[in-house]
C-alpha cells in the first residue's frame, strides 16, 4: 500500500455532532480529554506522524480565517512541491484545494503538541499563494487539477515526508469523501455523553457540496471501552 495507513479520530456528541455547545459541559470536557491522549498524549493509543484536516477546521482551529498576505509580483516558483522539513516527528496536514488559508507561521501547536504545517493544493492554485507559503517555510504538495486527487496526495505524503499513519480529522465532508475514495481503514469515535440538539452543527459524516456520493459503508467493529466521565470509546475498520 503505497499511502499511510489512515484513521479516522473524533469526538462526537451523543446524537453523532463534531461541533456545538455540548463540548462546554463537564461530560463533553471529560470526553475531549480523552479524545486527546489516545491520539496525542503522553502515551497515546497510535502512533502517527500527521493529522489532516480541510480548509474550514483548519480556519475555525487555527488561521481563525485571516487573508493570505499575498505578492501577486512575485517571482515565479519552481513547479511542483516544495518540502521545507522532511520527516518532521508530526506534521498538521491542511487540504487546501484554493489556496486560501492566512497561515503566520510554519508551525503550530495543538494542546501540547507541535507540528509542521503541510498544505495540500491543486494545480490552480496561484504563484502568489505557493511563493506565500514558501517565504514562510511551510511545505506543500500538488495532487489534482481542480480537485484533490486523494491517491496522488497520500502518495506523496509517505514519500516525501514519511508519514506511514495519518490521523484525519475532518469535517464530516472531508471524513466522508475520504471513505467513499477507499481511503480510510479505521474509524476511531469517543462518544460524549451529552448534546445539546442542534440541527445546525456537522454531523460525523456529511455529503454536503457534492463532494461525495451517499453510497452507505459497512464497518466492523473492533473494540468498545468506557472511559472517563461515562465517555465511550468505539473502533471500526471500513469494510471495502
Amino acid at each position: 500500500m503505497n499511502r499511510p495507513y489512515i484513521f479516522c479520530h473524533m469526538m462526537t456528541s451523543l446524537d453523532g455532532k463534531i461541533m456545538g455547545n455540548y463540548m462546554e459541559t463537564a461530560e463533553g470536557a471529560a470526553a475531549g480529554d480523552v479524545f486527546y491522549n489516545i491520539s496525542f498524549g503522553k502515551n497515546p493509543y497510535y502512533k502517527h506522524q500527521g493529522w489532516l484536516s480541510g480548509r474550514v477546521t483548519t480556519d475555525d482551529n487555527f488561521t481563525f480565517y485571516e487573508k493570505p498576505e499575498l505578492d501577486e509580483n512575485a517571482p515565479s516558483v519552481p513547479e511542483g512541491d516544495f518540502v521545507a522539513k522532511p520527516h518532521e516527528p508530526m506534521y498538521y496536514v491542511s487540504v487546501d484545494p484554493s489556496g486560501k488559508l492566512g497561515w503566520k507561521s510554519c508551525d503550530l501547536t495543538y494542546i501540547d503538541t507541535h507540528a509542521h504545517v503541510l498544505e495540500v493544493l491543486t494545480e490552480k492554485v496561484s504563484n502568489a499563494y505557493k511563493a506565500f507559503l514558501r517565504k514562510l517555510g511551510i511545505s506543500y504538495i500538488i495532487a489534482g487539477e481542480d480537485t484533490l486527487d486523494y491517491a496522488v496526495a497520500m502518495e506523496k505524503l509517505k514519500n516525501l515526508f514519511g508519514i506511514e499513519t495519518l490521523m484525519l480529522g475532518g469535517g464530516g465532508v472531508l471524513n466522508w469523501s475520504f471513505i467513499q475514495a477507499g481511503m480510510c481503514d479505521e474509524v476511531s469515535v469517543v462518544i460524549a455523553p451529552s448534546a445539546d440538539g442542534s440541527s445546525e452543527t456537522p454531523a460525523l459524516f456529511a455529503t454536503r457540496g457534492g463532494l461525495a456520493t451517499d453510497k452507505a459503508v459497512g464497518f466492523e467493529l473492533q473494540s468498545a471501552e468506557v472511559k472517563d466521565g461515562g465517555s465511550v470509546w468505539l473502533r471500526y475498520l471500513v469494510k471495502k
